[in-house]
């Protein structure tokens, strides 16, 4: 793969603005249990890093699938894993398929304003019944004129509580499965649009919600892209999300290793240095191998995506295996750091659960897997 001199350069800028206007503040994010999203991502629009592959009618920058991935992997030098997650949802999980399907009113009143920092986006699709099993939605809409009128729940909504617009998959008709379903922008504004937070183990500053739709009503309008094809649509922007995570994963992942190296290194046992140790020094050099081996996994499935190709499956592959990695590392960086690390106070212990769950959203795990088997033709579908 070939980064150009452009390439470089953003990458650079993010870097630069994550040191300066991210890090400082992540410590106060997290005890206030919330982030200022719409300024934030205001400031990330103002250096060009959002709407990087949209079209500049809307807002986007029109350029190519590389400087997302240089984006995504940036991220991962972020102190914790919220801000990575809500500003991923906005970017490469809400937005794919406005900016694929929707018609041109849509993405002026939506795309636009959210690619500029106006607005924040969120996705909706599991339900409380409903999670890695998307055939199993219930939220439905009916038609009443030119509206939709939407009943049901949807849960585990990152960006819940800031979000402006919601892609919600929601059943636009009787047929079950996987058909009958629509993908609809929902404002959150609309009455009888209600939403309660949640607590959560990790991502503490990221907001998490439960939604309750009761009569909602939107204009037909807001469909995205063809009636009835919405499942379709959010499998391609699932591949989307799923690169999206695994991107972020080798740089947060050598990070946290580099750190408990040197934790390791000035720390004396025994004797000698903890580092000297030769079963935590192979753990390590494990490791990071598999970590630079995602590292170059992840690039060429970038690349292929970039040559056109169906990437469902590679990236598939790299979903889970960055979700696997991610929780042994976390793991194993606390445990070098022993009972310091389970402290409040050491970074190991909020990097073990907010990495934790990168193994469940998105689909999880044991999704992954059936989408691999199902995919080599070892299950039927």
């Amino acid at each position: 793969m070939m980064f150009t001199g452009e390439h470089d350069q953003f990458r650079l800028s993010v870097r630069r603005f994550i040191d300066e206007k991210i890090n400082p503040h992540v410590d106060e994010w997290e005890r206030d249990k919330r982030m200022p999203l719409h300024e934030i991502i205001k400031d990330f629009a103002k250096l060009g890093a959002v709407g990087l592959e949209y079209e500049p009618e809307y807002n986007g920058q029109g350029a190519d699938h590389l400087f997302t991935l240089v984006l995504a992997e940036e991220l991962g030098r972020v102190d914790n894993g919220a801000f990575p997650m809500a500003f991923g949802v906005h970017v490469s999980m809400a937005t794919p398929s406005l900016a694929a399907h929707g018609s041109d009113e849509l993405k002026a009143r939506y795309l636009a304003p959210a690619m500029a920092g106006d607005m924040v986006a969120g996705v909706a699709v599991t339900e409380p019944d409903t999670g890695s099993d998307v055939a199993g939605v219930k939220t439905s809409a009916r038609r009443d004129g030119d509206d939709w009128i939407i009943d049901g729940a949807k849960m585990f909504i990152t960006n819940a509580l800031q979000a402006d617009w919601l892609c919600m998959l929601v059943r636009t008709s009787d047929e079950g499965g996987y058909a009958g379903m629509s993908q609809i922008i929902v404002p959150t504004d609309t009455p009888g649009f209600t939403v309660r937070p949640l607590e959560k183990l990790g991502m503490h500053a990221s907001d998490t919600g439960v939604i309750t739709l009761e009569g909602v009503r939107v204009p037909v309008r807001n469909t995205i892209g063809e009636t009835g094809r919405g499942f379709q649509q959010q499998m391609s922007q699932f591949v989307m999300e799923r690169m999206f995570g695994s991107y972020n994963i080798p740089i947060a992942a050598q990070r946290a290793l580099d750190r408990t190296r040197d934790y390791a290194r000035g720390r004396r046992m025994f004797g000698h240095a903890q580092s000297a140790n030769q079963y935590l020094a192979y753990r390590y050099a494990e490791y990071a191998a598999q970590t630079d081996m995602l590292k170059t996994y992840n690039r060429d499935v970038a690349a292929r995506h970039v040559a056109g190709e169906n990437v469902t499956r590679p990236a598939t592959i790299a979903k889970l295996t960055a979700g696997r990695l991610i929780r042994e590392v976390a793991d194993w960086c606390l445990q070098v750091h022993g009972g310091m690390g389970y402290m409040e106070e050491t970074w190991t212990s909020r990097f073990l659960r907010d990495q934790r769950l990168l193994s469940i959203g998105a689909g999880a795990d044991e999704v992954m897997l059936r989408v691999l088997s199902q995919m080599d033709g070892f299950v039927d579908v």
